[in-house]
């Protein structure tokens, strides 16, 4: 069947109908050989089946995003919604505009009437265009001479274990029996899919705005305890970080030598991280001298200076989108001055305070008042906090101790590094740690130079240490234990790198 060349936008040279004619002749045919399962599909099926019983009876529609533009026509590089990734398997860059549907089956019951038995899962996708297609070479979104080859309906079915069909066919299928079936979303991340399912939520006499928050709240929850899959990923993800802080750590001469020394460390981060991994897991914070005072210092454009301290905090994200959030505080001369190590030590206790205290059946707050305690301690015995420790760590009347440790403790890591940030208050920071959960620990203390209520020689010091641990009925698992923590180990550390 011929076809005419398609119009194009005008950055492009026009397609003759000879080139029409010619481009889809003489091709290898593709392989016939299906691709291997992705490595999550054994565990998908479980988190799935949750979400099934969650919401008998109703359809749920879980879409992987779209590209963002991050300038003109450049867009960035693309990374599914969390959710998605979790259902799916689909990790990387996988799979832009696709639509995860839970669709749901019924039976007769004795009373010959329907009732829910469970779901089906279909994922709606763009399949590769046949080579006589235009969108073969004319289309930069999904073309094949443009973005590589992609896959077939069955294809993707034998990597997903999902029910494929075409993107196209995802409007109807929506659309079926819409007012006698209830419909939830993961909202506004497809903003195209998010106007379709609220026209038929319309068309059909709408529906409670909260299902779809309700949802988004079951899905944050359903990854607060880790399978044995996400696990071995976290672990995978720590592992790839220690190469990154180790490269880091052997270039730090180099980046003192070359200025703009914050930035070398983040790159030399970042190649590894890409080189291991999809990425980095969040904007890598290298903040340098008074730098570290800045809890989200990633503009990392500062110089490296000898006798300063670098506080890393970095992070690999691996191709299945787990993330590692690891930060370590260097000196870098390779040595910590008097001064310097009086603050690590002490932000060391109070994070081996909050380690101790997680475990499961404690209470997540357990981990982060075990820490600050340690800090309020110190900062007393130093003659900085202006009150008893007992009158700063008052929740109600106190926090003096929060001038210089303002963030929490801990939080939950998985695929999104705060992961499970929308569930309820009473399971994340009011519950109960269970076996299998995943969180860091992070204290810190940070003494700005501009401080005048800090001794002049603690100025501008400023001191992470975070580590992720996995909770287990006794002590916590250290997933990035492979860096070292204390003091003359750091040190030690530093000189093997550099040697």
């Amino acid at each position: 069947m011929s076809q005419k060349a398609p119009q194009l936008p005008n950055r492009q040279t026009p397609f003759s109908d000879a080139f029409v004619a010619f481009i889809p002749t003489k091709w290898a045919p593709y392989s016939e050989e299906m691709p291997a399962a992705l490595p999550a599909s054994e565990f998908a099926p479980a988190r799935r089946d949750a979400v099934s019983a969650a919401f008998p009876g109703e359809r749920i529609v879980v879409p992987a995003g779209n590209l963002v533009v991050r300038s003109n026509d450049t867009d960035y590089n693309f990374r599914p919604h969390s959710a998605f990734a979790h259902l799916t398997g689909l990790g990387a860059d996988r799979e832009p505009d696709a639509v995860l549907v839970l669709e749901p089956t019924f039976v007769e019951n004795e009373d010959g009437k329907p009732e829910c038995s469970s779901h089906e899962a279909t994922l709606y996708f763009k399949p590769r265009a046949p080579r006589t297609d235009a969108e073969f070479y004319a289309d930069a979104r999904y073309g094949e001479m443009w973005v590589g080859q992609r896959e077939s309906l069955e294809e993707m079915a034998a990597m997903t274990g999902l029910q494929t069909r075409s993107l196209h066919e995802l409007p109807n299928a929506l659309s079926q029996k819409f007012g006698r079936i209830p419909t939830r979303m993961v909202r506004d991340v497809d903003a195209s899919l998010t106007t379709l399912v609220d026209d038929l939520r319309r068309r059909n006499g709408g529906a409670d705005p909260s299902s779809d928050d309700e949802l988004a709240v079951m899905l944050s929850e359903l990854r607060l305890i880790k399978d044995d899959f996400e696990l071995e990923q976290l672990q995978a993800a720590c592992d790839a970080t220690t190469v990154g802080f180790e490269a880091v750590a052997a270039d730090l001469p180099t980046a003192v030598r070359n200025g703009r020394g914050e930035r070398w460390c983040e790159g030399v981060f970042e190649l590894h991280a890409r080189h291991l991994g999809n990425g980095v897991g969040y904007g890598s914070i290298c903040a340098s001298g008074d730098h570290a005072n800045t809890l989200h210092w990633i503009r990392n454009d500062g110089d490296l200076h000898e006798g300063d301290l670098i506080l890393c905090d970095m992070g690999v994200e691996v191709d299945t989108l787990y993330t590692a959030d690891v930060t370590r505080t260097l000196p870098i001369s390779g040595t910590f001055t008097p001064a310097q190590r009086k603050v690590y030590d002490a932000v060391l206790a109070a994070q081996n305070a909050g380690i101790a205290a997680a475990r499961a059946g404690a209470s997540f707050s357990d981990v982060h008042d075990a820490a600050i305690r340690v800090v309020a301690e110190h900062l007393h015995a130093w003659g900085i906090l202006p009150v008893p420790v007992e009158e700063s760590l008052d929740p109600v009347n106190g926090g003096q101790h929060r001038r210089w440790m303002v963030h929490g403790t801990s939080h939950h890591l998985g695929l999104d590094v705060h992961d499970c940030a929308q569930a309820r208050r009473e399971f994340y920071r009011d519950g109960k740690l269970r076996e299998g959960m995943v969180i860091t620990v992070e204290p810190g203390i940070y003494f700005k130079s501009t401080d005048l209520l800090v001794p002049e020689e603690l100025r501008g010091i400023g001191v992470r240490i975070e580590d992720d641990i996995v909770i287990t009925d006794g002590e916590a698992r250290l997933l990035s234990d492979a860096l070292p923590r204390e003091a003359d180990d750091v040190e030690a550390w530093l000189a093997r790198q550099q040697a």
